[in-house]
């Protein structure tokens, strides 16, 4: 069964960076499809940034080159960039994943963020940027 475990969140304040990461274990595939979302207070969760394993990399539209999306090159580890963070940025930040990778989406192009598009999730980590 696959296991994902964010960890990384923290307050900051505005402009600030943080770095998370998705630690994952139970995966017995070489091919991926990964994203990060994110869920605000009485928000719904959206789409940030969607990576596979051919380094095919979506963001959405608020990200404006803010944050990246990557794979550790050694190590079954999901990370996410962010920097000149924004109060707006404030949220639960998730991680998710497609098992198996037959499912993928978008592979080696757009990734769709949508909710559906993923069936493995972890438990979240929050970030909170103050002014």
């Amino acid at each position: 069964q696959v296991q994902l475990v964010e960890s990384g969140g923290d307050s900051v304040q505005v402009g600030g960076s943080l770095r998370l990461s998705c630690a994952y274990s139970g995966y017995t595939y070489s091919t991926y499809c990964m994203a990060w979302f994110r869920q605000a207070p009485g928000k719904e969760r959206e789409g940030v940034a969607g990576v596979d394993s051919d380094d095919k990399t979506t963001y959405a539209d608020f990200v404006q080159g803010r944050f990246t999306i990557f794979k550790a090159n050694a190590g079954d580890i999901l990370y996410l960039q962010m920097n000149r963070l924004k109060p707006e940025d404030t949220a639960m930040y998730y991680c998710a994943m497609v098992d198996p990778p037959r499912l993928c989406r978008g592979y080696g192009g757009t990734h769709p963020l949508g909710l559906n598009d993923y069936n493995v999730w972890g438990q979240g980590t929050q970030v909170t940027v103050s002014s």
